[in-house]
């Protein structure tokens, strides 16, 4: 038999049950936490906070129960702090519903060693998102919910929120993630269990958090709760109605949300796979109304409309063959997969939803703005947009250029998604989510207990990443928002991080002066590289074997990740390196060449000869960032001299110098189609520059 390690820190945490200490990190061992509990294994990692983990209830004949740790480990945090109330509240709510069948029971709550444990009932089953996402993998002809079943779905689901609501407790984060389908049903009682009351609230009269408070989950959440901290029984069956289309289109709301925020809602018909009922139609309309007097007000009331006679035929989908391809559950079509048949009714909700951003989301942002300027409030600062335009006579065409003015942040590291809609941004608040389509900020990620310095999205778009001062790494689920994991390893600040092509390895840099390799799917460390300075940037070339660093001696040194051996150093000069890159074949250029900035010069090099390529010359103070256009020969550098310069990587010939920063570049970054370049500099600004493809 094995024993599990309780150290929150520990990645190899099963033991043979005879040793006394982790063999892994030399911590005590314990067969039987409280005494009563045997820990098996992990089950997932709880935001870089603790672990859940699987267990036996000797008390209760072995019968498995899951626990749930809190390991605080920073004093003084404001994310602790939060942490702690949620978990203690939602131990407190677990008792007041007492023995519901579709809600987990508390078995025990306690504290051990300096941590805080939570013991729960064990649902044996798949949560919603999983169901879904397996219908994908198992090649399922009904690859999304039909009708019928989200019917099914809502009259299992609202009893359970009528009860809670009658208890006086409202849920706030209602979504797949947080439904289990049982994988054995009792008799005729539901089969799906509602879990994770961390977020949920005693209902009041009025139940509000201090101004700016968001709570819930982007996308499933109501506007009253993301806006204004407010939560109601209403506001727990937005989130119904959200999770309800998710199943039945296999769209993700957070998508929609960051790139439409709550202007998706009034046409949601038009992202279904098969036409439903009108009268299922009007319940989701009502269930996703943004203004919460036109919403449903009780469960009690969809159930009672779900339960009128049905006298219409409910359309099932059509087969799907094996061959067609099925779009993801977080990605969005690029068009309506089923036209809508009612052609009048299209464009009166298209009226109505440009009535509703004219007027609705216009006032959702002032009030943002006046939540923001009131000192009281710990909402983040407001970003104002303005448009500025700037011709070069190089390209013969405008270069169009929009600026976000981010009044008191700053921004030293951008990230772009694949599909061009969304970027991340490190910040002094946390780690950013914009929508490039609206120009708005979406949602702010503050799990890190230090500055964040750098972050990075992965070439599919699925996952970002973020690193800085605290010496750790969490990965994001891009699409979802929810953290997956921590990655610490490294003893000082992190500034550098890189995927590789197939984003498998993330790649890591620090002020340790070491480089660290990692399994992305299972967090564990599998390669670290030691430096003599610290590591400043990181690129993979584009087959992954190749991996280059900056350092703050100046040197680049090319690594081979096969062989885990240094190859060759580039560069010795006695300035920084802010960044490198790496240049795929095009034109003229060298396979898999190295881009280096350092002084106020860029150099190319073949990096496995060592031979200088190219020199850019033309800013006249340091450089301090660098892009490479991933579908073109240009190549972007920012500098101290405030400028932009974009160069021709098959000549070197300088075509265009772009200004409008007022201070240090910091930034830079490609788009996928290479037309969009973003820059950040010390001026407190964004800039998105539309660049012409030549």
């Amino acid at each position: 038999m094995t024993i599990c390690c309780l150290n929150p820190d520990c990645s190899h945490s099963l033991n043979d049950d005879l040793n006394k200490v982790c063999v892994n990190c030399n911590t005590a061992l314990f067969p039987l936490l409280r005494n009563r509990f045997r820990v098996i294994r992990v089950l997932s990692q709880e935001g870089g906070f603790g672990k859940t983990y699987l267990a036996q209830d000797s008390d209760k004949l072995n019968e498995q129960c899951v626990i749930k740790q809190l390991a605080p480990r920073i004093e003084g945090n404001w994310a602790l702090k939060k942490a702690v109330e949620l978990f203690e509240k939602e131990a407190q709510r677990l008792q007041e519903l007492g023995e519901h069948p579709q809600i987990p029971k508390l078995i025990a709550y306690f504290e051990q060693d300096s941590c805080l444990y939570l013991v729960q009932q064990f649902i044996d089953g798949q949560n919603l998102l999983e169901e879904l996402e397996s219908r994908r993998e198992n090649d399922t002809w009904l690859r999304c919910y039909s009708e019928t079943e989200i019917r099914e779905f809502l009259l299992n689901l609202l009893p359970v929120l009528q009860f809670i609501h009658e208890c006086g407790v409202v849920h706030r984060d209602i979504k797949p993630q947080n439904i289990i389908r049982r994988s054995s049903p009792k008799d005729l009682l539901g089969d799906l269990v509602l879990i994770d009351f961390g977020s949920s609230k005693q209902l009041q009269p009025k139940l509000k958090l201090k101004a700016g408070t968001s709570i819930g989950s982007h996308g499933y959440s109501a506007i009253e709760q993301i806006r204004d901290g407010l939560a109601y029984p209403a506001s727990d069956l937005f989130s119904v109605g959200a999770t309800s289309f998710h199943l039945i289109t296999g769209i993700s709301p957070f998508q929609l949300w960051a790139e439409h925020g709550y202007g998706w809602m009034s046409s949601w018909e038009k992202y279904l796979n098969y036409p439903v009922s009108d009268e299922f139609g009007n319940i989701l309309d009502k269930l996703l109304k943004k203004e919460i007097e036109q919403r449903y007000q009780s469960a009690a009331e969809v159930i009672a409309d779900l339960e009128q006679p049905q006298n219409y035929p409910v359309f099932l989908p059509p087969l799907i063959s094996a061959s067609e391809q099925f779009i993801p559950p977080t990605e969005i079509p690029a068009k309506p997969i089923y036209p809508n048949l009612k052609k009048l009714k299209s464009v009166l909700m298209a009226i109505a939803a440009i009535t509703m951003f004219l007027t609705g989301e216009f006032w959702y942002w002032k009030t943002r703005e006046a939540q923001r300027s009131n000192p009281d409030s710990i909402a983040q600062p407001n970003v104002q947009l303005s448009k500025t335009e700037e011709t070069n006579q190089s390209l013969g065409q405008a270069i169009a250029a929009q600026t976000l003015n981010l009044n008191y942040d700053s921004v030293s590291s951008i990230a772009i998604a694949p599909d061009s809609k969304t970027m991340v941004t490190n910040s002094i608040f946390g780690v950013k989510l914009w929508s490039l389509v609206t120009k708005q900020e979406i949602s702010v990620f503050n799990d890190h207990s230090l500055k964040i310095n750098v972050v990075a999205i992965d070439p599919y778009g699925t996952k970002f990443v973020s690193a800085g001062d605290d010496k750790i790494i969490k990965i994001w689920n891009l699409a979802t928002g929810q953290e997956i994991r921590t990655l610490s390893g490294h003893t000082s600040e992190i500034h550098a991080l890189a995927f590789s092509p197939d984003g498998k390895i993330l790649a890591s840099g620090s002020d340790d002066n070491s480089i660290k390799l990692w399994n992305v799917s299972t967090g564990e460390e599998i390669a670290r590289f030691e430096g003599r300075d610290r590591i400043s940037s990181l690129a993979f070339d584009s087959v992954g074997k190749i991996l280059a660093s900056g350092s703050s001696d100046g040197r680049i040194k090319i690594w081979d990740i096969v062989t885990q051996k240094l190859l060759r150093t580039l560069s010795n000069s006695s300035s920084k390196v802010y960044s490198v890159n790496f240049v795929e074949k095009s034109g003229r250029t060298n396979n898999n060449s190295v881009i280096g900035s350092y002084n106020n010069i860029i150099r190319m090099w073949n990096p496995l000869t060592g031979e200088i390529i190219r020199t850019f010359r033309g800013h006249s103070r340091l450089v301090t960032s660098t892009a490479v256009s991933p579908r073109s020969n240009l190549l972007a550098s920012g500098s101290s001299d405030q400028t932009i310069k974009l160069w021709n990587l098959h000549t070197g010939e300088l075509l265009a110098t772009l200004r409008g920063h007022s201070a240090t570049v910091e930034s830079l970054a490609f788009n996928r189609e290479g037309n969009i370049l973003i820059s950040s500099a010390q001026d407190r600004t964004i800039k998105i520059w539309q660049i012409p493809i030549f």
